[in-house]
Order: C-alpha cells, then sequence, then structure tokens
C-alpha cells in the first residue's frame, strides 16, 4: 500500500510542478488582460467624452435641424390631408358648428339692438372623438418614429465609444 501512496505522492509533485510552471505566464496573461480591460476603458471613458463634448455642444443646432426636418411633412400633410373624403365630410360637419354660431351672434346683435332681451344662446362647442383617435394615432406612430431616432443615437454613440465608428 506504500507504494500506491508513494506513487499518487509522486503524481502530485508532478502536477503541482506542471502547475508552477503554467501559473506564472497565467498571472503575466491575466494581467495583460487586465491592463488591456484598464486600457480601453480608459480610451472608452475619453471617447465617451468626446462624444459627450460634441453632443453638448451641438444640441441645440442638431436639435433645430431636428424639428425642422418635419416641416416639408407637415406640408404635404395638410395638402393630403384636405383631398381625403372623410376629412372633407368631417369639415363639412364642424363647418355647420361655426354657422350656426353665425346665426346666434347675429341674432344675439338683432335682439340688442332692438333693446329686446336676448334669446339666443351662448354658442356652445363640442369636441369630436374622431380627432382624440386621430392625435392618439398620430401620437403612438410618432413616439415609435422617434423611438427609432433615439435607438440610432444611442448606437452611434455606442460605436463611437467602444471605437468601432471612426467617421466622428
Amino acid at each position: 500500500m506504500t507504494t500506491e501512496i508513494e506513487k499518487a505522492a509522486e503524481r502530485v509533485a508532478k502536477l503541482r510542478a506542471q502547475a508552477d510552471k503554467l501559473s506564472g505566464p497565467l498571472a503575466d496573461a491575466q494581467a495583460q488582460l487586465q491592463d488591456a480591460q484598464e486600457i480601453e476603458a480608459a480610451r472608452r471613458a475619453q471617447r465617451a467624452a468626446t462624444y459627450n463634448r460634441r453632443a453638448a455642444a451641438s444640441w441645440m443646432e442638431r436639435a433645430r435641424t431636428a424639428a425642422e426636418s418635419g416641416n416639408d411633412a407637415h406640408d404635404r400633410f395638410l395638402e393630403l390631408l384636405s383631398q381625403e373624403p372623410w376629412f372633407a365630410a368631417y369639415v363639412e360637419y364642424r363647418a355647420a358648428r361655426y354657422k350656426r354660431g353665425h346665426v346666434v351672434t347675429e341674432a344675439q346683435r338683432a335682439q340688442t339692438a332692438l333693446g329686446e332681451p336676448v334669446t339666443a344662446p351662448e354658442q356652445r362647442w363640442y369636441a369630436a372623438a374622431i380627432l382624440e383617435d386621430v392625435v392618439k394615432e398620430v401620437e403612438k406612430q410618432a413616439a415609435e418614429e422617434g423611438a427609432k431616432f433615439g435607438r440610432q443615437l444611442a448606437e452611434a454613440r455606442e460605436a463611437y465609444v467602444s471605437g468601432t465608428d471612426h467617421d466622428h
């Protein structure tokens, strides 16, 4: 049984010697990895600071440009909207409310001019639910487009900070 112990002890000693032989290069490799990670973290921090300075310095112009990028679309929207049959019908419906308002105002003026008690009621306005639905859908789709643009900005920033985008 002693020979088995001696054999096992010799094997442990051999493996320990091999481990000691490899532990130096492993420690060196781990140190190199840590150094590389620290260097990359410093580079990322520097690139992030550069990106952030540029974003902070240029945000007003970029925000103005982004806001104005919708001007032509708004004009097209109004032009196309006025061509829609459902919109024309809605305008006709709402115009009837305005026409009623003019009749009531005319009656109020006439009664006042004649010195009669004013019996014509005050104008009543009713909100149309269709507008709320349209606005809700527009805001939903606009938020989706805005979020897509936000993701593109975040991706551009990450590409710059990570050093994969050399254009900025």
